[in-house]
């Protein structure tokens, strides 16, 4: 099984600054996942001609289950997280990760029917501040809509914003996470163009095998968006 996780910085190239949601989906398709996690997914925002990139994706892909998560309004539109799956979700919720006056933020969670059997998956997107990403993954992972699924094989994904590396040694380990993107200087996925941090990651525990877990470095990538989309394949044991 396969999983991708891409900021897509709305469909805005990092270098050239222009609008090419094409390139975003053939940089997807590329890849051939199963499970897709997009941050930064606009709809309705005049920099991104308007689109409802939410529908327009999910169109292109046609996926079983999709569901997106609107946390940041740009005028009378805005952008948020999108999740995209081959595989029907037995059930699914969106958090809010808002803390105090700071950018919104949110997680989405999924029970997945995978072939090989149930998967919990939170896609998320932190924030910019050391302190504030330690209190979003503590809140998460003490919400109690994700412990109604704590016994299922768990994994984390998106763009942690984490760029010293710190949430692998705190609650992640506190709460018996392994890091699939390991070590960091493997995974340098910002500046698309120019990778140094390694700001897309991917934790997992409970009867989850990665088998590799890399990210994707070509000319299509680096500059469809800032970011670099990292790619997972796993199983289930």
């Amino acid at each position: 099984m396969r999983l991708l996780s891409y900021n897509i910085h709305k469909g805005i190239g990092g270098r050239d600054r222009l609008y090419r949601l094409e390139r975003i989906m053939a940089a997807i398709e590329g890849q051939a996942p199963d499970i897709v996690c997009l941050q930064e997914v606009d709809r309705n925002v005049r920099r991104s001609r308007f689109d409802n990139q939410p529908v327009l994706l999910a169109e292109r892909f046609q996926p079983v289950a999709h569901l997106f998560q609107f946390i940041f309004k740009v005028h009378d539109g805005g952008y948020g997280n999108l999740l995209l799956s081959r595989w029907p979700f037995r059930s699914h919720h969106q958090i809010s990760l808002t803390r105090h006056q700071r950018k919104p933020r949110g997680a989405q969670l999924a029970v997945i029917e995978t072939p090989a059997g149930l998967m919990h998956l939170t896609h998320w997107h932190l924030g910019l501040s050391e302190r504030e990403r330690d209190w979003q993954t503590r809140h998460l992972l003490e919400h109690h809509l994700y412990r109604e699924s704590r016994d299922l094989p768990s994994m984390i994904v998106g763009d942690f914003n984490d760029w010293r590396n710190r949430l692998s040694t705190g609650p992640f380990e506190v709460h018996g996470f392994h890091q699939a993107t390991a070590p960091p200087s493997r995974f340098r996925s910002f500046p698309a163009w120019l990778p140094v941090w390694s700001l897309d990651k991917a934790f997992y525990r409970g009867g989850i095998k990665v088998t590799r877990a890399h990210i994707v470095r070509g000319r299509s990538t680096r500059d469809a968006s800032d970011h670099l989309p990292l790619v997972l394949d796993f199983d289930l044991e």
